[in-house]
């Protein structure tokens, strides 16, 4: 006897008998399995059996079919496949019928372990950080959903908010090899990445030069005010973020990974900076702001520093698994009704826009680019994940809308006149956006031939 468990959705948790198929899943009344999903169409897909296997099948719906992320038309399944209809995730289990998984699939399985246990995971590390660190919770949730997307923080708050603790506690608990870099003035691009030396082999007497890796040469970096830096050494950087590799000389090095940056700003001191371009800057996926801590906290703060040696934090992932949730945070599937609320949102920052709201056109100048977007998934899937959950929710994007848009709006002469933040525009902008409703989803049989054609591909 077949069944399907759903893993995600309306019905997680539950398993529902399908017999010898076939069986039409969908939210309509005539559908056999009905799942009370506005993003699934009204008859979405059907399982049956053809030559004792099972197949799957996708009934022309508007959001398609996906099978282990890809979308497909019809697809033999094999066991453990992860199958995606509107916003439901969930496998099927039959006796026979059931192609063996790949060995990609069988290391699928393993994430998905991890993944279920993240929940408690991450609520280990927050409370291991926590004997460290008092109250800061978003800032710490910013950070791990960061790294989990395998991408780079700009961290801006004034001076004494404990942030090179905070980076150094993170690092214990994930088991990160860390440095900490001051940029000055007078720092050159091999302070950073390393130099060549000329040295005496001791066998041949013969003189060589040996490379002498810098400190970009860990897991986890900290660079501490980095406008502080001229440029080239600020270049020098960001090659390190963008490429995970160093050249010195004519020779290429990569960097271990995982490699995360956290670059420090200080929001107030700006005389004799140089400040990051506006191209720099987007390489950043997020900016998080550090606030100054409630009054109950800084009661907390200076009890706990004043006193003795806090407790050392224990570890709570290896870095193996960062790296296998990395892997993970691509492949976990995003529906269309996700995606089209992005690009609303995305498209809402942007002035030239004829649709874009009026808080955009009186107060931006320039609005956030197509990285924006990818960004916003990427930072919902690793929130997800960070949850313990397999699927991403438009509540997970509007979750990373602040600190990934933040540093991605230009507001205009008229927002600073008025003191109109960013934050503010894109507070604005979250609550104006709505979802797509039904209207975005034209019914299977008024949708156009391209339509069709590409639902295909």
């Amino acid at each position: 006897m077949a069944e399907l468990e759903f893993l995600a959705g309306p019905n997680e948790g539950k398993r529902v008998e399908i017999g010898d198929g076939p069986v039409v899943i969908g939210r309509g009344k005539e559908a056999d399995v009905t799942i009370p999903d506005q993003a699934a169409s009204t008859r979405h897909a059907e399982f049956r059996q053809e030559d004792g296997r099972w197949q799957v099948r996708d009934l022309d719906s508007s959001n398609g079919v996906r099978v282990n992320g890809n979308r497909v038309t019809s697809s033999w399944l094999a066991r453990g496949d992860l199958i995606v209809v509107g916003n439901s995730r969930f496998v099927l289990h039959a006796g026979t019928g059931l192609e063996a998984p790949a060995p990609e699939a069988a290391a699928d399985s393993e994430g998905l372990r991890l993944i279920r246990e993240m929940r408690e995971r991450t609520d280990r590390i927050r409370l291991e950080v926590g004997k460290v660190i008092v109250g800061q919770r978003e800032v710490l949730d910013q950070v791990l959903m960061c790294l989990v997307a395998n991408g780079h923080a700009l961290l801006i708050g004034l001076p004494g908010m404990a942030k090179t603790l905070l980076v150094r506690t993170v690092a214990q608990v994930l088991d990160l090899k860390f440095k900490r870099v001051q940029f000055t003035p007078d720092l050159m691009p091999t302070d950073i990445i390393g130099t060549d030396v000329l040295e005496t082999n001791q066998t041949t007497r013969q003189k060589e030069f040996r490379f002498l890796p810098g400190p970009v040469f860990c897991n986890l970096l900290l660079a501490d005010e980095i406008n502080r830096t001229p440029p080239k050494t600020q270049a020098a950087l960001l090659e390190a973020m963008q490429e995970k590799m160093v050249t010195a000389g004519t020779e290429t090095y990569t960097l271990e990974e995982p490699f995360f940056v956290l670059a420090t700003q200080n929001p107030i001191e700006q005389e004799g900076t140089y400040p990051l371009p506006e191209a720099q800057l987007d390489r950043f996926m997020f900016n998080i702001l550090i606030d100054y801590p409630a009054p109950h906290e800084e009661e907390e703060i200076l009890r706990a520093t004043t006193g003795g040696k806090p407790p050392d934090p224990t570890k709570v992932l290896t870095r193996e698994e960062i790296l296998q949730l990395q892997e993970y945070v691509r492949k976990i599937p995003v529906s269309d009704h996700v995606i089209k609320y992005v690009t609303r949102l995305v498209g809402a920052t942007r002035p030239v826009n004829e649709d874009a709201p009026q808080v955009t056109k009186d107060y931006v100048s320039t609005g956030a680019g197509p990285r924006a977007g990818q960004y916003l998934i990427l930072a919902a899937k690793a929130t997800a994940i960070l949850e313990g959950r397999i699927h991403v929710a438009c509540s997970d994007i509007r979750r990373a809308a602040l600190p990934v848009l933040r540093h991605r709006i230009l507001t205009n002469f008229a927002a600073d006149s008025e003191g109109m933040s960013s934050s503010e525009i894109i507070k604005q902008l979250v609550q104006d956006t709505p979802e797509p409703g039904a209207e975005d989803y034209p019914p299977p049989g008024e949708r156009s031939e391209k339509e069709k054609t590409v639902g295909r591909m």
